[in-house]
């Protein structure tokens, strides 16, 4: 697996919708790789973020949360 497959396959490796062969090429490309790792571990940041951003919609993100994030999610519920 290349890191561009990587990148591809992330949201389904996230999800755990990879087959079981896809699954052990991404683990195994992962330990070879470090800037993928780093990417995966920003990937899960940001979903988490993300949530945790939406959660309740009536109160203040929390302090850990990026202002660009909050203002991003906030154009993109005006749209």
């Amino acid at each position: 697996m290349t890191c561009r497959e990587v990148v591809d396959f992330l949201g389904r490796y996230c999800d755990g919708e990879l087959t079981r062969f896809e699954r052990a090429s991404f683990r195994v490309h992962l330990a070879m790789c470090g800037n993928c790792r780093r990417y995966l571990a920003t990937y899960r940041k940001t979903i988490r973020l993300s949530k945790a951003a939406l959660g309740d919609l009536d109160q203040p993100a929390p302090a850990d949360v990026p202002e660009e994030l909050v203002q991003a999610i906030l154009a993109a519920r005006r749209k």
